[in-house]
């Protein structure tokens, strides 16, 4: 069995029964979310134009466990629980005394974990009658989620796509479009914050703090429509922790617990649905982990960003967050992870930064192609891009546990397929993909824009 891959599948009764909520367990409170106009903490009714009041209550909740309702669990049948592997032919690659686990969310409809809370946040709107959902999407992946949870439930989606991944994969538009919903690339001409960014830069690939400014317009305009995002905000992180729910008994199953836990990050969705059951057990004293966030040298909000208040979006719609940002007018070159173009994080997953109990690494482009393929290669899977990111730091914690000759335990979240991102892949194998460097003024020009908190 040496040269082959182990799988440990759970039986769909053990699908969680209900959300993790971190917050719970946190030895301080995050900073709360702040009014941009009055500079005083949100209440429900400031963020009840673009949000039912059941995700509300979800995004401000203190309650360990939030119960998954019996619709969203019956949805969930349709992938999960997800596989976890043991990456043997890796670990046979690479030489290395290390055990390499992975996380599998590419087997969902949508080819990756965006549908975990894709679900819910369709559920919850149908349920309070809406009949319209506003969202932005960076590589596609999770417009692609609320379309098909859309069809699920009835909803009508619109989604605002970042125009360098509309241009870059095509294909994921398509897949949008046939699932029903109405795709347009950002900055578009259809909102008032989209024609005014194309008067000035008509060529702009566009970021999502941008598409978010377009999406939260959208919704804010109409009596029909909600706003729903796939990253960042509380609720669509605690929807994520399915994963690490259902991680934590699958390495039960293969006997062993992890030394180290990886996620790549963007804004924090996929990490933090790995991670936070496991950085909950040791804010209970139940284990002791390395937990490692991976983001983009091109967009190192965790690395080199500053913890401060800040917008979520470009158009400054959003409410005030603290979070690790490189400053909201920041636009980010175009790399191919589409979903880790992001200028800031998620606020429950910089406070944990701010505390000390998780770590942050930045890597380049080219670096997270070359791990990408080995794996590929190896393990079967074509990553996705972003995954790549947390695949990297895999394979470079399994050779140095080598050079220790440590027989270390390392659980990465490989967040989606790259099915997708071929072109991507073609770059990198013709030696044409750029490695961009962290562009220091243009972050300082940025931050230089920072909102005044007292």
């Amino acid at each position: 069995m040496t040269n082959n891959r182990i799988k440990f599948v759970l039986d769909e009764e053990r699908i969680p029964r209900a959300w993790y909520n971190i917050v719970a367990d946190l030895p301080s409170p995050p900073p709360p979310p702040l009014h941009p106009g009055t500079m005083q903490a949100l209440g429900p009714d400031d963020l009840a134009p673009l949000f039912p009041m059941a995700l509300i209550a979800q995004e401000v909740s203190a309650e360990r466990e939030i119960e998954i309702p019996e619709p969203v669990r019956d949805a969930y049948r349709l992938f999960r629980p997800s596989p976890l592997f043991r990456a043997r032919r890796l670990e046979k690659a690479l030489d290395t005394p290390a055990h390499i686990y992975y996380k599998y969310e590419g087997l969902s409809p949508a080819g990756s974990h965006k549908p975990n809370t894709a679900i819910p946040q369709a559920f919850y709107n149908a349920e309070a009658g809406v009949k319209r959902l506003a969202t932005e999407t960076g590589a596609g992946q999770w417009g692609t989620a609320l379309a098909i949870a859309g069809a699920l439930f009835g909803l009508e989606v619109k989604v605002y796509m970042v125009r360098a991944s509309y241009d870059q994969k095509p294909y994921r538009r398509m897949l949008m479009e046939t699932y029903g919903a109405s795709v347009v690339p950002s900055p578009s001409p259809t909102t008032n914050y989209g024609r005014a960014v194309l008067a000035v830069t008509p060529d702009s690939p566009g970021s999502l703090g941008m598409a978010i400014s377009e999406a939260v317009e959208d919704a804010a305009t109409r009596d029909d429509t909600k706003y729903a995002l796939g990253s960042v905000l509380n609720h669509v992180l605690l929807h994520q922790t399915v994963i690490g729910q259902e991680a934590i008994l699958q390495m039960e199953m293969a006997g062993e617990e992890p030394d180290v836990v990886i996620g790549c990050v963007g804004g924090g969705s996929n990490f933090a649905g790995l991670a936070f059951p496991f950085v909950g057990r040791m804010l209970r004293g139940e284990g002791s982990y390395r937990v490692i966030a991976v983001e983009p040298e091109a967009t190192p909000s965790l690395t080199r960003g500053v913890f401060a208040y800040d917008f979520g979006d470009t158009g400054h719609m959003t409410p005030l967050v603290k979070m690790y940002t490189l400053g909201s007018e920041f636009i980010p070159e175009p790399i191919h992870a589409g979903g880790l173009r992001y200028h800031g994080m998620a606020p429950l997953v910089s406070h944990l930064k701010d505390l000390g109990q998780i770590e942050a690494r930045a890597v380049h482009q080219n670096p997270t192609f070359a791990a990408g393929v080995q794996f590929a290669r190896t393990e079967g899977i074509l990553p996705a891009p972003e995954s790549t990111h947390a695949i990297r730091v895999a394979v470079d914690e399994a050779l140095r546990a080598k050079e220790e000759g440590v027989a270390r335990v390392i659980l990465f979240n490989l967040s989606g397929h790259g099915h997708f991102d071929l072109t991507a892949y073609e770059r990198y194998l013709s030696g044409a993909l750029e490695d961009f460097e962290y562009p220091a003024e243009r972050v300082a020009h940025a931050l230089a824009a920072l909102p005044v908190v007292g």
